[in-house]
């Protein structure tokens, strides 16, 4: 054998010894890219993990928010010793308020008649003569402050019945829940001071104020009857939702008694809720018109009506709303 086939054989016999090195070479290329592809496929499975586990810890969160106000409102709804308390403070302040309200309106009904009330002549001594009072405000302030005098002490006999005979089966358009002192006085000064026209101040949940509104409902229908029509204001769906569940709890009523031309309208905006109490009026309906405390301002078309009812909202005690915004 020559030199040149030594070496022709010697690398001939070279070759395959390197072909497994090229091989397993390719094979840790192809382990450490699957290592790096399940490497990020577990990082991105991680991060979403995260993402929801960070979603589900909010959503925890909110619900724990909305459970601890509904044991405070709960724990606020039900009467007991702090709550009695606060109704008999809450009472007196509004009979402070009441006195110098009524005082006030006394003064001006005084300077009014001083200022303009005009010198009888010498041939009408022989007889009485009535000085009109002035027709812009005067009238006015008489007719509501009057309006129900007559009707006092029936609607102080419901009021009483809702409150110490409650009756939660009783018929449509009764009052059906427990009636509390501090609900009683707000509607009765509605009723007997305001003339049924008027704002009321605000309890601690939307919930008390369907109550206080139902029940100044339950006595205008007592005495008016299929004539009554409720218009209601809210500026959001959410918020006329939870007065008409109010009003069906509160009330008894039913599908069937909310719409056009039904007992109970529900109105987001003032402007088509004056055209349809005017067009009730025209018909000889007698239209009740009830505000939410979310109305910060109250449409002068609304103050021409005979009966309405507006919640005016405490800075100190805000009403807890059943509803969260995000």
């Amino acid at each position: 054998m020559t030199a040149d086939d030594s070496t022709f054989s010697a690398s001939s016999s070279n070759q395959p010894e390197l072909r497994p090195l090229s091989t397993s070479s390719a094979a840790s290329r192809a382990a450490e890219q699957t290592q790096a592809d399940l490497a990020r496929m577990v990082r991105e499975a991680t991060g979403d993990l995260e993402r929801r586990k960070r979603s589900l810890e909010l959503e925890i969160e909110k619900l724990e928010r909305r459970r601890d106000r509904i044991e405070a409102e709960m724990k606020t709804t039900f009467a007991g010793a702090s709550q009695d308390l606060a109704m008999r403070v809450q009472s007196f302040k509004e009979y402070l308020v009441g006195s110098l309200q009524d005082l006030a309106t006394a003064a001006e009904q005084l300077e009014l008649m001083t200022a303009e009330a005009p010198a009888p002549s010498a041939s009408a001594r022989s007889r009485p003569v009535e000085a009109p009072p002035p027709e812009d405000s005067a009238p006015t302030v008489d007719f509501a402050q009057s309006r129900f005098q007559r009707q006092t002490e029936r609607i102080q006999s419901l009021l009483d019945q809702y409150r110490l005979r409650p009756d939660y089966y009783g018929p449509v358009w009764q009052l059906r829940r427990t009636f509390e002192p501090i609900h009683a006085d707000r509607v009765a000064n509605w009723f007997l001071s305001q003339g049924g026209r008027g704002a009321i101040k605000s309890l601690s949940s939307r919930l008390q104020n369907v109550l206080v509104a139902s029940a100044a409902i339950s006595v205008l229908y007592a005495m008016y009857g299929d004539r009554l029509r409720v218009l209601m204001l809210a500026n959001t769906p959410e918020r006329l939702g939870e007065w008409r569940r109010g009003f069906q709890e509160c009330l008894g009523v039913g599908r069937a008694d909310f719409g056009v031309g039904r007992g109970i309208m529900l109105f987001e905006s003032p402007e088509p809720l004056a055209q349809r109490a005017e067009r009730l009026q025209a018909e000889n309906l007698l239209p009740l018109i009830v505000i939410d405390e979310s109305e910060n301002k109250i449409s002068l078309a609304l103050l021409q009506f005979p009966l309405w009812l507006a919640f005016a909202a405490d800075p100190a005690n805000p009403t807890a709303d059943l509803y969260d915004y995000y």
